[in-house]
């Protein structure tokens, strides 16, 4: 099991939270499945950025993002030089720390 840290978000975590998540599980998967209601508007097949999350510590053990991944990112709210796609991470035995950014692009509510 590996320990990923979540940082506080105002509406999602807002006393932040310490989950033991298996290896080989995505993050979003480990979100999820910890109460933790991430958006994933297209149901975590990496084709949108609502699953956004930026990795505070543990980012080189992550697996490269692919490059679909990474064009995706390059259109997702507030990226930064360790964000990811949540549904395309994968936790590998090291501790990890993530934020979960403030907005996120969704299309499909933003078009409502």
């Amino acid at each position: 099991m590996t320990k990923l840290t979540v940082l506080p978000h105002e509406t999602l975590c807002p006393g932040g939270k310490v989950i033991e998540a298996a290896e080989g599980r995505s993050i979003c998967d480990v979100l999820l499945e910890n109460g933790i209601e991430i958006e994933h508007a297209c149901e975590k097949s990496c084709a949108c950025t609502t699953c956004h999350v930026i990795v505070r510590e543990g980012f080189n053990s992550l697996e490269t993002a692919s490059d679909k991944e990474d064009d995706l990112l390059d259109k997702a709210w507030g990226l930064e030089l360790t964000s990811r796609l949540s549904c395309q991470a994968r936790v590998d035995g090291s501790p990890l720390t993530i934020e979960i950014p403030k907005y996120t692009l969704n299309q499909v509510s933003e078009s409502k």
